[in-house]
């Protein structure tokens, strides 16, 4: 996708270092950030330079082929592994990378080790780029139905940042959308906030700005107002972890959104790859909710009258703040999970039927 005018991915390879885009700049400023070791890529991953459950997935397996490079070493690269794999504990991309790339250098010769890690990583961002831009053909189905039933501008209400900056390309809930703007549908994204950490007013709204698409930043509680209005047509979100029963584990206040949809009326989609599948808890509570540092809450980034990124304290000195990361959707709110395969029923039958 477009950054100033030039395409970019979020992630890529390049003379033995791993380039990101560091999102906790944007929007104020674009800077391309190496990463020469596993630590920086676990570094990435926990102070959320990188984030978004794929391109989690892709920085872990990135920081594998790190691994191998600093220290061709068997312990120090299963080391590595783990603390990947701790680094963030919700997203499932994440376990998932790693998991993948372990069992390909499983008993492979020392010579060979690092071609076969650099492969592998490419093919995990080529295949999400794909599966994202699936994604986008199956949910731009849905957009389509809408726009042909109201012959007018189709409003989406999205949640945090499920953009191409959450993936390597495309993006999950933004990639219907991209692919209706590229069709001429004419659509206008209500963009939440997206508190703590403002993914939505720093991200969904700079790389929807960036493609010409036109959308309103609005407080989180705001949402629901609007869809007693009747000025949401339809909601897509992302998410982090979606059971095999259908229950979502998104950014926090991913649930309070689809409650007020089913309140409303108003269709509640989300859009998923498949490797963002948990075919193996059962149980919603058994997701680990990350708990982040109180003070994403208590500080907030702002631009000083110098032009200079400064962090600002807006709480009250003595107050305490609890940062919760995610919550869990319950698979009786989603309309319908759109996958890289298809759309299907958020239920244990539509993903078994979808996903053989």
């Amino acid at each position: 996708m477009k950054i100033q005018g030039k395409e970019y991915r979020t992630i890529w390879y390049e003379n033995k270092v791993v380039k990101i885009i560091d999102q906790t700049k944007l929007p104020h400023q674009f800077i391309i950030k190496d990463l020469n070791s596993v630590k920086d890529a676990i570094n990435a991953i926990k102070i959320m330079e990188v984030r978004g459950a794929p391109l989690i997935g892709a920085t872990a397996a990135y920081g594998i082929v790190l691994a191998v490079q600093e220290n061709n070493n068997k312990e120090f690269i299963n080391k590595s592994a783990d603390e990947l794999i701790k680094s963030r504990p919700t997203a499932i991309n994440l376990k998932w990378a790693v998991d993948r790339m372990m069992k390909n250098l499983l008993n492979v010769n020392n010579d060979l080790i690092l071609d076969i890690a650099l492969k592998e990583a490419k093919e995990i961002c080529d295949e999400d780029e794909k599966f994202c831009e699936n994604i986008g053909i199956n949910g731009l189905e849905i957009i389509e139905e809408i726009y042909n039933k109201k012959k007018n501008t189709v409003n989406i209400l999205t949640h945090c940042n499920a953009g191409w900056l959450a993936t390597i390309n495309w993006g999950t809930a933004t990639s219907p959308i991209y692919q209706a703007h590229k069709k001429g549908i004419p659509v206008h994204i209500w963009v939440d906030e997206t508190r703590p950490r403002n993914q939505g007013a720093n991200l969904t709204s700079y790389e929807l700005n960036e493609e010409e698409i036109p959308n309103t930043i609005i407080a989180d509680n705001t949402g629901g107002i609007l869809m007693q209005r009747g000025d949401v047509d339809m909601c897509i979100v992302g998410t982090d972890r979606t059971l095999s029963n259908g229950d979502v584990c998104n950014k926090i206040g991913t649930y309070l959104k689809a409650l007020a949809a089913h309140d409303n009326k108003v269709p509640f989609y989300v859009a998923l790859p498949s490797s963002t599948i948990d075919w193996n808890i059962k149980d919603a509570k058994e997701i680990p909710i990350e708990e982040r540092d109180s003070k994403e809450l208590s500080n907030i980034d702002g631009v000083n009258s110098r032009g200079e990124i400064e962090n600002f304290l807006i709480y009250p000195k003595k107050s305490k703040s609890m940062n919760l990361a995610f919550d869990i959707t319950p698979a009786k709110y989603v309309t319908k999970l759109i996958t890289e395969k298809g759309i299907c029923d958020a239920s244990t039958e539509g993903l078994k039927n979808l996903f053989k």
